[in-house]
């Protein structure tokens, strides 16, 4: 049975229990404390904003949730999220929101300048990564139907002209002059052996076999290097310099 999506939710504020001065107003489904818990594990797990911040420089001290209003209609939580952070602020209360509140991705529209300094502060920046059980993503899968949105959504994203390096060869390619180390082509061979190789225990269809079959039909398909060298060196009066067969031949 599906679970009754909420009508709902109340507003939020966090402040230390030493003082009663909010610096932060929030919106959730959830109860409040829920909502706490989750901020402080976001605040570990070393997200940059102002406010999360905050929560770490006072990790340790006793900090509270506070409920301060209860919204039947879901369509109505974001205007009371609004109106709240409007109202104490404008009683100069210190709040550490990013935004003007509300039901859209966050609240907040970036604006050029914003992107450019996030830019900014992310470039070199060496990433978090979780793995396991300290991912909070850990043991959950999404959605068929999210993952059909997103699917369809990327489709096509980066194909052709789309795609940013397309029409780009030689030293116009970013790529061009990188060489992967030797310790990196082991872990990978490593990695992709056995039951890591994404086909290992599997066969092709017959009818995939028949396709690749009449997709090669006709094309030369050398067993061997040397194979190749006598079908298009040796049998065509061909010499080619890079090639050590030809080199061979010749001495």
């Amino acid at each position: 049975m599906a679970a009754e999506r909420p009508t709902g939710g109340v507003i939020y504020g966090i402040r230390l229990r030493s003082e009663f001065v909010y610096r932060y107003i929030g919106l959730t489904t959830k109860s409040a404390e829920t909502r706490l818990r989750q901020h402080l594990q976001v605040a570990r797990s070393g997200r940059k904003t102002p406010f999360y911040d905050r929560l770490r420089a006072h990790e340790g001290e006793a900090i509270d949730v506070d409920l301060l209003d209860c919204i039947e209609d879901l369509g109505e939580l974001g205007q009371a999220e609004i109106d709240w952070i409007k109202s104490l602020r404008r009683q100069g209360f210190p709040l550490l929101n990013l935004s003007e509140g509300g039901l859209g991705p966050m609240g907040i529209e970036w604006t050029a300048e914003m992107r450019e300094a996030a830019r900014i502060r992310s470039t070199g920046r060496k990433g978090i990564s979780r793995y396991a059980a300290d991912n909070p993503f850990y043991g959950r899968t999404h959605a068929a139907e999210q993952r059909a949105k997103w699917s369809k959504m990327r489709k096509g994203q980066n194909a052709g002209p789309a795609n940013p390096n397309f029409g780009k060869f030689g030293i116009d390619h970013p790529g061009f002059g990188r060489v992967m180390s030797q310790e990196a082509r082991e872990a990978l061979a490593e990695q992709r052996r056995g039951a890591g190789n994404p086909n290992y225990g599997r066969r092709a269809s017959d009818a995939t076999r028949a396709k690749m079959s009449a997709v090669r039909k006709g094309r030369p398909m050398p067993s061997s290097k040397r194979n190749a060298h006598t079908r298009h060196h040796t049998n065509r009066g061909i010499k080619k310099e890079g090639c050590r067969y030809c080199m061979e031949d010749s001495g």
